[in-house]
């Protein structure tokens, strides 16, 4: 049995590519350099595709900065420091990459179609997250739909399976996940900034500290 694998290098991705080898799949691990102001966050992804084992890592470049829009793709837009969980949720924010999922999603199914690969994994989470669109269930069932419709798979009758595991849980509960699957968490990387260090204080490093805190725990990669 073949996966597919979005791997950014992060928590959550790091989380469901362990989880998808603990269910028997042979790993495909895809990532993307598409210029992103955090792009150190592709040296953990090869990081945690090596410690898993994988089949294969693919790493696709392609330039979002040649449209920006986004806090990661411009650095002209000012990173959101110091927000709290209840200020991250209130709109959506501009570390909002316009259709990113969708065009990661696109790669993906062409690569699982590419590969007869059955599922296409994804760490989106609809919980603890920065309001994001294209991590929202609604999201999720439409691309199942692409997915469907879109391919010669799926028409034949044996669509590709998009499988969000992590999608209800909590970040700590996501931590909690990972540490029953051996997650390295100290390789994973989840900082916007585009730092050596991770800084702390953007909305990806909150969540990520506020999480391991309330675990009782120090993270690893700090």
């Amino acid at each position: 049995m073949k996966a597919v694998i979005l791997l950014s290098g992060g928590l959550d991705s790091s989380t469901v590519l362990y989880l998808a080898k603990s269910e028997g799949y042979s790993c495909y691990a895809l990532s993307f350099d598409y210029q992103q102001r955090h792009r150190r966050e592709l040296e953990a992804a090869n990081a945690i595709a090596s410690a898993a084992g994988v089949v294969a890592h693919q790493v696709v470049s392609f330039d979002l900065r040649l449209w920006g829009g986004s806090a990661l793709t411009d650095d002209r837009i000012a990173l959101p420091q110091e927000r709290n969980l209840a200020q991250m949720s209130e709109s959506i924010p501009v570390t909002y990459v316009p259709a990113r999922n969708t065009i990661f999603l696109s790669f993906a199914l062409a690569y699982a179609e590419a590969i007869e690969a059955s599922r296409v994994y994804i760490g989106v989470n609809a919980l603890d997250y920065s309001g994001y669109p294209d991590c929202r269930p609604d999201y999720i069932d439409a691309m199942r739909s692409v997915f469907r419709l879109g391919t010669k798979q799926g028409r034949e009758g044996d669509p590709i399976e998009i499988v969000t595991p992590l999608i209800d849980l909590k970040k700590t509960e996501i931590i909690q996940l990972g540490d029953r699957l051996g997650v390295p968490w100290a390789q994973t990387w989840s900082c916007y900034s585009g730092d050596r260090v991770p800084c702390g204080t953007c909305d990806s490093c909150r969540l990520r500290l506020a999480a391991f805190e309330e675990l009782g725990m120090v993270d690893p990669g700090r």
